[in-house]
């Protein structure tokens, strides 16, 4: 959210300043008119230095990529706000009431903030707006869609299915990559103790025997000596290399490069990339059925598939659309889909059923995911099988051949 400051008249001809925060100018512009307050002149607010206050209030969590809130925090209160809308329990009332019950401290002050927003005039969507790490664009999007079409019970249950099934892919995939996650733990732990405990004791034995040692133990040995001689370095490394790199990534270019290796990275590559399509079909498909327009529903879309690679290449299917071309050929262009899933989207088109057919396109995308998490530990295994094997290979031809060659030597003696 940006800051501007702005001048504007009141009903009563009397002059007005002030700052507000909104995505742009024009949403300052919308909300001051809500106001009653005639804009004269909006421009953006100077940035200001950080202080010791900003400091104070930085989120540890935040810092460290933890998600602000969880998937289960927005599902709960996607479904409490239909259930209360359903009912028709007034928006300031209800927003009240899911305040008060939030577990979620963050949720609970946003709530809190919103409500004296609506209050003071503005609409919810505009009053969400405010908390971007809270509620992303699609959630913002297809509630100022709800208000506008008298269906914000019907947004609610749209969002909270959305981000069901959004919590059901993230658990699958964490399901599945457990078994691989804890095996490489595993052999990066008995590396650690191999490199600390055993190796320095067989250097000690093969040193004080004068024994000619082969390639590969002197390969151990100056591996576990430069562990023990350099680990606090290593350690310090390691730190500013996590932050080194997460400051990369949250560059234009460096998030751009890290979303596309996403996609194609061996064996989870074709996951993630169908997990994402799967979110771009069924995202469309509720932003078409609440009635927004083909290319302000691929604009919204983009910003939910949450990966700049893949929202590069949907934006270009928008610039498609934009210059005449028509939703099929702009997906051909993209390079996205599947002839399968073309074929469903040039009948879709035919029929006038484009949000059904994308809803069917994401079922579609959803079970090629299943398939692949299901059989996802099966082609891994193989890999850390010939990891440890590689790793007892070394070992064996470190450690135990020179052992083999003393214990000949002593008996050709």
């Amino acid at each position: 959210m940006a800051a501007f400051n702005y001048v504007g008249r009141n009903a009563s001809g009397a002059q007005v300043k002030g700052v507000m925060e909104a995505a742009n100018s024009a949403a300052v512009a919308e909300q001051l008119s809500r106001q009653g307050i005639i804009p004269v002149a909006i421009n953006a607010a100077t940035a200001k230095s950080s202080s010791t206050t900003d400091l104070a209030n930085i989120d540890i969590g935040e810092l460290l990529g933890f998600a602000v809130i969880s998937l289960d925090d927005l599902i709960v209160f996607c479904r409490q706000m239909y259930a209360l809308v359903r009912s028709g329990v007034p928006i300031l009332r209800a927003i009240n009431g899911m305040a008060e019950s939030s577990t979620s401290v963050k949720l609970k002050s946003a709530l809190t903030d919103i409500a004296s927003q609506l209050e003071g005039g503005y609409t919810l969507s505009t009053a969400l707006n405010k908390y971007p790490k809270i509620f992303p664009p699609l959630f913002i999007s297809l509630i100022h869609v709800g208000e506008n079409t008298g269906q914000l019970d019907g947004s609610f249950l749209k969002l909270a299915s959305y981000f069901e099934r959004e919590q059901d892919t993230r658990k699958r995939i964490k399901t599945a990559l457990r078994y691989p996650s804890m095996v490489l733990g595993a052999i990066v732990i008995a590396m650690v103790i191999l490199n600390i405990f055993v190796v320095p004791t067989f250097a000690n034995m093969f040193s004080k025997l004068g024994a000619d040692l082969p390639i590969a133990t002197k390969i151990l040995i100056a591996s576990s000596n430069f562990f023990l001689t350099y680990w606090p370095h290593m350690l310090i490394g390691c730190v500013f290399g996590f932050f080194g790199l997460r400051h990369y990534l949250q560059t234009k270019r460096g998030l751009y490069l890290w979303d596309k290796l996403k996609t194609r990275l061996p064996i989870v590559g074709s996951i993630i990339e169908r997990s994402i399509l799967s979110r771009f079909s069924h995202t469309f498909s509720i932003v078409l059925k609440a009635g927004v327009p083909l290319t302000t529903g691929l604009t919204l879309v983009a910003d939910a598939v949450d990966n700049t690679y893949m929202q590069e290449k949907i934006l270009a299917m928008r610039g498609a659309i934009e210059s005449g071309e028509s939703l099929l050929r702009a997906s051909n262009t993209s390079t996205l889909f599947t002839p399968l899933v073309l074929q469903m989207i040039a009948v879709g088109e035919e029929t006038g059923r484009v949000d059904e057919l994308l809803q069917e396109v994401g079922d579609y995308y959803e079970r090629e995911v299943d398939y692949e998490l299901s059989t996802l530990t099966a082609r891994i295994e193989p890999i850390m099988i010939a990891i440890v094997a590689g790793m007892v290979l070394i070992l064996a031809l470190g450690i135990f051949t020179p052992m083999w060659d003393m214990m000949s030597a002593f008996k050709g003696k």
